[in-house]
């Protein structure tokens, strides 16, 4: 994979597909910022896992639903870096609820730690790469944004805004050098779907034609096309990693 930049910040990268993204990054030769909100032991292991392969990696601790908090990590990475090339905005959250019990706070701090979170990594990252004329970003939405699903109304909206945000900056940004593309995953194998039981794990995998989980390096080297030079003449798009389960 070729890629022009050097350096990415990864939101969200201390465990999960976020961290699958770093590692891989990191193999196809970028420097990796990854980001946590808490748990830093897991962070300092991404990292350690990263240079053991002879990768570089940076932590960097920081909440992106904090606004001034984001603005002061991008520029600690420009200031130590000279550029940030690419952004990934992966991190995020649920709280998961029927709509009528919902209340309108839970519903909004997903939209914040979701949404909200990635428009201001997208602006900043903007402000950041039109000096240079160049740079990749690649928002992480969800199936969940194409599809909806019961009790993930605020996640839906979440990550359907973002699908309509990526297009609306990759507009304002293409003429700068700049691209936005989302990436919509399925259901892929965390330690999160590891808690599932047995026979909801099957009922899941029923829907998908490719009838099995996806996992997260899939969706790293998916984050790694768009992101790189492979990609160039690609903005504003949606690409689906779901085993065929939405088309």
């Amino acid at each position: 994979m070729k890629f022009s930049g050097k350096n990415v910040l990864v939101t969200g990268s201390s465990r999960g597909i976020g961290a699958e993204v770093a590692k891989v990054l990191a193999g196809y030769g970028l420097k990796v910022w990854i980001n946590y909100r808490s748990g830093a032991a897991a962070a300092d292991a991404v990292k350690e896992a990263i240079e053991a392969e002879g990768g570089q990696a940076a932590v960097i601790g920081f909440d992106v639903a904090d606004e001034a908090a984001f603005v002061d990590a991008v520029k600690t990475i420009v200031d130590a870096d000279g550029e940030l090339a690419y952004l990934v905005n992966n991190a995020g959250i649920t709280l998961d609820k029927l709509a009528l019990r919902m209340k309108a706070e839970e519903f909004t701090s997903v939209i914040d730690a979701n949404l909200t979170s990635a428009f201001i990594g997208c602006r900043e990252a903007m402000k950041a790469m039109r000096k240079q004329k160049f740079g990749s970003i690649v928002n992480m939405a969800s199936i969940v944004g194409e599809t909806g699903n019961a009790g993930q109304t605020n996640y839906a909206a979440s990550k359907g805004g973002m699908i309509a945000m990526t297009k609306s900056f990759a507009i304002e940004a293409a003429t700068s050098g700049i691209r936005y593309n989302c990436i919509t995953p399925g259901f892929i194998a965390t330690d999160m779907t590891d808690e599932l039981k047995e026979e909801v794990k099957a009922s899941f995998t029923a829907k998908i034609p490719m009838a099995r989980f996806g996992e997260a390096k899939e969706v790293a080297e998916a984050t790694a096309f768009l992101l790189s030079d492979h990609a160039s003449y690609i903005t504003g798009e949606t690409l689906k990693v779901n085993g065929g389960m939405f088309m």
